[in-house]
């Protein structure tokens, strides 16, 4: 028997939707709260002292933490090639304001503390503010595209994608809810991470941003779920699965007449997901005015794997529903790459995944401690 064949197309399927979203969710909980302490940076840090304090804490770690953003892209351009190809296309213009955002960020941390020009650090604080803003915003707005349908269809002869939306078009209402649900998120993991590595100033002030912060998560992941139930329509696969056949959207038929609640009546296990998403922002509240500081991060990085995973569990099987031909939207079943390249994939995955989280803890183990302004002002090792 050949080895690849040990496990069967749809074991290797879900095992990569499973990895897609464990990457996803390392992201978020990751380089999450380096976005949240960008978006901070003007609230929390008022002096130059203050800024430097709250940049310190994420300047050693915020590359390392990216690495689960460019890991997220390769598993998606190599696991699910039409998901890479319809929303690389159809949302252009958003990645490249996500892009542009992201490269502000790594140019402002080298570059701003190389004059003493209080004008010169300003703008270079004002980027930073931009490149955790600005993502934080726009992955949340496609998030809430992608639960109400992407407008793109395949051409049955050939196959071609043909995206028919605007960057405008992804504007909407609730997109925008949900962007505001992913700033929240985000700045309620920043504010936990600042009250952990900051002292002083600093980490009163993210105290009462995350507070606020933690609020508004329950609060719009509250009236998310509102909308989901009452105004947005969910997708259904109305003929029969074949979850080990051809990768190929076209043999299928599906409607936009269902509920992405289905599948929490089907299975009643799932509701753990919005639980935790609830559970997390609310302990992470009581924890910042209780002033617990590791168990404010680990409170939040409960949230958002609720959150996420909420999203995840809500639209299974569905990867990128479809709102111009709904049998055109992705699945689990009918949008991953070859048997072979899947498995190959997963070897390669389960030798290089641990060593990754390996040297991360490494690295958290060796950097842990708090930033205070003393050792600001004495240049004790802090390059930024």
């Amino acid at each position: 028997m050949i080895l690849h064949e040990l496990i069967s197309y749809d074991i290797l399927r879900m095992i990569w939707w499973l990895l897609l979203g464990v990457l996803l969710i390392a992201f978020a909980v990751s380089d999450g709260f380096d976005l949240g302490v960008g978006t901070l940076l003007p609230f929390v840090a008022k002096t130059d002292t203050e800024r430097r304090v709250a940049i310190n804490t994420i300047g050693p770690v915020w590359e390392g933490n990216q690495v689960w953003l460019i890991l997220g892209g390769g598993a998606i351009f190599a696991a699910w090639p039409p998901l890479y190809a319809v929303s690389f296309s159809g949302f252009y213009l958003a990645m490249f304001a996500i892009l542009l955002a992201l490269i502000l960020r790594p140019v402002a941390f080298k570059y701003r503390s190389k004059r003493e020009s209080a004008r010169w650090r300003g703008n270079w604080d004002i980027a930073l503010f931009i490149g955790g803003f600005v993502p934080s915003l726009i992955f949340g707005v496609a998030v809430g595209n992608v639960l109400q349908g992407v407008p793109f269809r395949f051409d049955p002869a050939d196959m071609r994608i043909f995206y028919e939306g605007s960057f405008f078009g992804l504007l909407n209402p609730y997109a925008l809810l949900c962007g505001l649900l992913s700033v929240a998120m985000l700045v309620q993991h920043g504010a936990s991470w600042l009250v952990l590595k900051a002292s002083g100033t600093v980490a009163d002030r993210a105290r009462s941003y995350g507070s606020l912060a933690a609020l508004a998560v329950i609060v719009l992941f509250a009236l998310g779920g509102i909308f989901l139930a009452l105004g947005v329509n969910g997708y259904t696969i109305t003929s029969a699965i074949n979850t080990t056949g051809p990768s190929n959207p076209l043999f299928k038929t599906a409607t936009h007449e269902g509920s992405w609640l289905a599948n929490y009546g089907t299975h009643p296990w799932m509701i753990i997901a919005p639980i935790l998403g609830f559970v997390g922002a609310a302990a992470a509240f009581l924890a910042l005015r209780a002033r617990w500081e590791v168990a404010t991060l680990l409170f939040s990085k409960v949230s958002i794997l609720g959150i996420i995973s909420t999203v995840g569990l809500s639209m299974f099987p569905f990867i990128l529903p479809s709102s111009l031909d709904p049998k055109s939207s992705l699945t689990v079943w009918d949008a991953s790459s070859s048997h072979s390249t899947l498995f190959t994939m997963l070897v390669v995955a389960a030798i290089f995944l641990p060593i990754i989280f390996a040297y991360t803890a490494w690295v958290y183990k060796v950097l842990w401690g708090k930033v205070d302004e003393k050792a600001i002002k004495d240049k004790s090792g802090h390059a930024y």
